[in-house]
């Protein structure tokens, strides 16, 4: 029962996020400042929704004898070029977040790491176009299968995975279109004046 709960929500999310992308807005932006990672993987995406739109006027043509399965294949098909599409515009509109108090790490619909500002120990650009087996303590992910950025904590972050299982993140490996510009920033985040006792951010969805 969680994992269809689990599904349905990420689903939503999904359509969600193809919203945000026609109005051209993004998720949790205001206030902060935003750092795309999907630039890269774009025509690699497209490229699979035109596959997967191929592959449906293929199977229309072949099915048209047989209406009551072409209907259920023009279905599956037609929900895979959406589900392709969703998943890149999910990228586009969930970007990192950056502002006085935390980075937020996010992919897609999947990963949204929160971590405090004073947790960050060391921020530096490291390319990395393979990555071993998952370790203990260490998150890695990669678009267009490479990361730039290596982030080390001070103290490990709790992260929940996909399915809500919780692992704590000492290490980050992720992606940004302009990792300098990422890497200047969180310095700079890091070294100004904390915010005024008393004072609360509004929290964010």
């Amino acid at each position: 029962m969680r994992t269809a709960s689990v599904l349905l929500r990420h689903e939503l999310r999904l359509f969600a996020s193809l919203g945000l992308w026609v109005a051209r807005r993004t998720h949790g932006a205001e206030g902060r400042t935003a750092f795309g990672y999907a630039r890269g993987q774009g025509p690699v995406m497209f490229g699979f929704a035109f596959v997967c739109l191929v592959e449906t006027l293929t199977m229309s043509v072949l099915l048209r004898d047989l209406p009551a399965v072409h209907r259920v294949v023009l279905f599956l098909d037609v929900y895979s070029v959406v589900f392709v599409v969703g998943l890149h515009a999910a990228s586009v509109v969930r970007p990192h977040l950056l502002d006085a108090e935390e980075l937020r790490i996010r992919r897609s619909v999947h990963v949204d790491l929160r971590i405090p500002l004073h947790q960050v120990q060391g921020i530096r650009r490291e390319l990395r176009t393979t990555h071993h087996a998952r370790r203990l303590g260490e998150l890695d992910l990669p678009v267009g299968s490479q990361t730039l950025l290596t982030l080390q904590l001070a103290q490990p972050v709790a992260h929940f995975t996909f399915l809500g299982r919780r692992r704590d993140i000492h290490t980050v490996r992720f992606h940004a279109d302009d990792a300098d510009l990422v890497v200047e920033a969180i310095k700079q985040a890091r070294s100004a004046p904390s915010s005024p006792p008393g004072r609360t951010r509004r929290p964010s969805p």
